[in-house]
């Protein structure tokens, strides 16, 4: 199952190699490993399910704040402003926004305890819209703006 689980940022494998892996498996049996995270429970690697739900929470709530402003015409871009806000602000300061609060996923720093911070929020957020960073992983469960930005999404 273990082969299963790489990324396709892992890199190639040639029939070759692959024998060679099986008996000599280098990689980490869970997302986080070699991090330093433990494999469940709180401080965790975040699931993408949790992650992409708490996205889509996000993104309604957007829609819903720039919808109660706008109407009865549509919100069109003034939700992505919206979207940004309301991610930027509470990752800065909390680590979470409100979709990460209702499904038990936060932010946190690689290099300390300390909070994320605004620019890396601002960071974090931007890349996010650009979309591809946000949906490519390695095999620690981190996406490239959560590496760009020096962060990870863990489990509460």
């Amino acid at each position: 199952m273990r082969n299963v689980l790489g990324s396709w940022l892992d890199g190639p494998r040639s029939a070759v190699n692959h024998a060679r892996e099986q008996a000599n498996d280098d990689r980490p049996a869970y997302r986080g490993e070699k991090i330093g995270l433990p494999e469940s429970g709180a401080g965790s690697a975040a699931p993408l399910g949790k992650r992409l739900l708490a996205f889509v929470v996000d993104l309604v709530l957007a829609a819903m704040i720039t919808a109660a402003f706008t109407a009865p015409a549509y919100p069109g871009d003034w939700s992505l402003l919206t979207w940004l806000v309301i991610t930027v602000v509470p990752v800065s300061f909390f680590g979470a926004t409100p979709g990460m609060a209702l499904c038990k996923i936060w932010v946190a720093r690689m290099d300390s305890t300390g909070m994320v911070g605004p620019l890396r929020a601002v960071l974090r957020a931007l890349l996010t819209v650009l979309v591809v960073p946000a949906v490519i992983w390695d095999f620690n469960g981190r996406s490239w703006h959560d590496r760009l930005t020096g962060t990870l999404v863990l489990r509460r």
